[in-house]
């Protein structure tokens, strides 16, 4: 397997490590400071690099001059910058908080800067979602990828609004989405490069 393909695999599993230590980490009803909110974070962060990473192998396998591709990666990009400073923020916080509480209000004192919550926790982050679907979408209409994956990168996308909790369920339906593009050959990636 090639290192791109192993992107595919590495950025859902990071993800689902992410949501299952924050399951952990809420069995007494609170949510950090400590190791495992750091750690937790500290995965996903790990896994938004393997996501960005996945997602420029993506806009090769459409082909460089695809405007839908080039599109979707230049979203997924500014999507996972914002969730880059939003958990970034939470790791600092966390490691600066002596309590949760105090935890809290390092949090909200920096949400309550102009223009954080829009660019870091609302508008941002949703772009990561939105780049990841046109991606995929964009690889299914040049049979790339199978009609259903599309469809679980968008399932997984809404499962967060429904609760957190559905974080691990959603590195899973990642998993498979993406499976037939970690199988992909380097030889495919060499051809879509000269497209």
């Amino acid at each position: 397997m090639t290192s791109s393909g192993r992107d595919f695999l590495a950025a859902p599993v990071l993800f689902g490590a992410y949501g299952v230590i924050r399951i952990l980490d809420g069995l007494d009803d609170v949510r950090g400071p400590g190791l495992a909110w750091t750690a937790g974070h500290l995965c996903f962060l790990a896994g938004l690099v393997f996501f960005v990473r996945g997602f420029a192998t993506m806009r090769t396998l459409a082909g460089r001059r695809d405007r839908w591709a080039r599109a979707g990666l230049a979203l997924g990009v500014v999507g996972a910058v914002a969730l880059t400073v939003q958990f970034g923020a939470d790791v600092v916080t966390g490691l600066l908080a002596d309590d949760h509480a105090d935890m809290a209000r390092l949090s909200d004192d920096f949400g309550s800067l102009p223009g954080v919550e829009l660019a870091f926790y609302t508008v941002g982050p949703m772009l990561f979602f939105v780049g990841q679907i046109v991606l995929a979408l964009r690889l299914y209409a040049l049979r790339r990828l199978p009609v259903w994956a599309p469809c679980l990168v968008f399932a997984t996308a809404l499962m967060p609004f429904a609760t957190k909790d559905l974080i691990p369920l959603g590195a899973v339906l990642l998993l498979l989405a993406y499976a037939p593009l970690a199988r992909s050959s380097s030889a495919d990636r060499t051809a879509a490069t000269r497209a």
